[in-house]
């Protein structure tokens, strides 16, 4: 099945990053489990994603919702967006590789997932709320998976202050698997980068990546 693997990290040249070579570990087990296939890589700082602004999406879901022609900027814009949602719904498997920055996803990759949360294609709203009080449900549900691959300054699984503000992996995994309907979300954590031993923290999660990546393609 197609895997599309997404890195968010700005600075993803530079394979010293956590997140970069918990991506880089990844491709190196995808290639050694099925060296005939190829991985869609997308590096979303290197790519025209369009946002939520008044001169881009915006606009364009403005004129469409109104019936309205848009102009050929407008149109540009919006081919774009559509583009990366059927790119994003033609892949079964999907990994993130993200740093956290100021205790969220990076900028770009909420700009990309705007072009994703698009109602009647990801998902559609219900008549009637159902016995949760939710309002709508996702339309990912034919075996989609995704892996995020994630790496934090400080730890966050530890009893302490940030365990309250480990807001980013809460966020992806509503957004994907409780909003679109992802059959599956796992977490693999690079933690502690600004203060730990880093080879401890690259054998922790590359063994914890080893270990999900079979059960991430079943």
């Amino acid at each position: 099945m197609k895997t599309l693997v997404i890195n968010a990290h700005p600075g993803f040249t530079n394979h010293e990053h956590f997140s970069v070579q918990l991506q880089d570990k990844f491709i190196e087990l995808y290639h050694t489990h099925y060296p005939e296939k190829d991985l869609t890589i997308m590096n979303l700082y290197e790519e025209d994603i369009p946002r939520i602004e008044a001169t881009s999406l915006w606009s364009v879901w403005d004129k469409q919702a109104a019936g309205k022609e848009l102009s050929s900027t407008e149109s540009k814009i919006a081919e774009r967006s559509q583009f990366l949602l059927e790119q994003f719904k033609a892949h079964q498997r999907v990994v993130v590789s993200t740093p956290l920055h100021n205790f969220n996803i990076t900028s770009r990759m909420k700009d990309y997932i705007d072009n994703l949360m698009i109602a009647r294609e990801t998902f559609r709203y219900l008549a009637e709320p159902d016995e949760q009080g939710k309002v709508s449900e996702g339309l990912m549900r034919d075996n989609y998976k995704m892996l995020m691959l994630f790496a934090s300054g400080s730890v966050y699984t530890a009893d302490s202050i940030y365990k309250s503000v480990d807001i980013a992996p809460h966020y992806m995994q509503t957004i994907f698997q409780e909003m679109m309907g992802f059959d599956d979300f796992q977490l693999v954590r690079a933690e502690g980068t600004a203060t730990q031993d880093k080879d401890r923290i690259l054998n922790t999660a590359f063994t914890d990546l080893e270990q999900k990546f079979s059960s991430f393609y079943q």
